[in-house]
């Protein structure tokens, strides 16, 4: 697929069609987004969202601009949909992406340490699931060895519990997560195990920012908020906003997944109304009302990753 930018600022450079891992199904990609001068940098690895079976790593919020806003570089990775290979080959290839940037850091002038993940509904899965695997060389089937940890997650609208969001049997039989693991979690106990965020959990994780629309008919709300108080009882630092309202899908891009989806998305909403109302947790209390918009996951990103703005905004 030919890949098309917006023209990014003079500030952004864009290294595109980056190889990061080979595989039988063809080459891994990754298009960087990086400040043209200053650096070393902190990176933030994007993670599409598509059910694990569309999308690609276009599908994104407009990279350059929260290259600008949170000073670190971004990177929109590609990994392999379901079509092309079953769980846990996602798994893997977030896993390699983390890898090939901390080993290539002094190429890109990215600082190896300081990696995070950011991720939205199957994207977000595969954020979660990274981020509290990343101190394990090696997870169950992976070829490669070497821990891929990173400082900081931050996942909106992610299925944490598989079989829960799949549904029951007959109709879940081909739902997304089942296409993801080759049959019905409920038929596939183990793998489903190992592929659910909620059964990584430890105090080996990373910080986490969340994010769920109330409204949200195809990832219940509830998925985050399970993941949230597992955090929380771990003693990992988490966020969780719980915006009023909003329907899944609110970080794409207007219009890219509505259509396939059966009506039911809020592409690109965040972007037009800029902040949402919303309920924040810090704990597993009930929290306080707040809004949630980019800017807190900027705010995020540089507190976990040390680092400010290309334009100088703090927070």
């Amino acid at each position: 697929m030919a890949h098309r930018f917006t023209s990014p600022p003079d500030a952004v450079r864009v290294d595109a069609d980056v190889v990061f891992a080979r595989r039988e199904t063809g080459d891994l990609l990754l298009d960087l987004h990086r400040p043209v001068t200053g650096g070393p940098v902190p990176v933030v690895l994007w993670l599409h969202g598509g059910g694990w079976f569309t999308g690609d790593r276009t599908l994104a919020p407009d990279l350059a601009r929260h290259v600008m806003a949170t000073g670190c570089a971004m990177a929109s990775i590609e990994y392999r949909l379901s079509s092309q290979a079953l769980f846990p080959a996602q798994l893997h290839d977030v896993r390699a992406a983390i890898r090939f940037l901390r080993g290539h850091a002094e190429r890109y002038r990215l600082v190896p340490g300081a990696v995070g993940l950011w991720g939205a509904s199957a994207g977000g899965h595969l954020a979660a699931l990274a981020g509290l695997t990343g101190h394990l060389d090696e997870v169950p089937g992976e070829r490669e060895t070497g821990a891929a940890p990173v400082r900081a997650v931050a996942a909106s609208y992610p299925p944490v519990d598989l079989a829960e969001v799949a549904g029951p049997l007959p109709g879940g039989a081909s739902s997304p997560e089942a296409r993801l693991l080759g049959g019905h979690p409920a038929r596939l106990p183990e793998l489903a195990r190992q592929a659910g965020p909620l059964n990584w959990v430890g105090a080996e994780a990373p910080p986490f920012q969340l994010s769920h629309g109330t409204g949200d008919v195809l990832v219940p709300h509830r998925q985050s908020e399970r993941l949230h108080a597992a955090l929380v009882a771990a003693g990992v630092p988490s966020e969780l906003y719980l915006l009023d309202g909003y329907r899944h899908g609110f970080l794409n891009p207007p219009g890219r997944l509505d259509v396939t989806l059966g009506g039911v998305m809020d592409d690109g909403r965040l972007a037009a109304e800029g902040t949402a109302s919303a309920l924040r947790r810090t704990s597993a209390a009930d929290g306080e009302p707040a809004a949630f918009g980019f800017s807190d996951v900027h705010g995020f990103f540089r507190k976990h990753l040390k680092t400010r703005s290309t334009t100088g905004e703090t927070r």
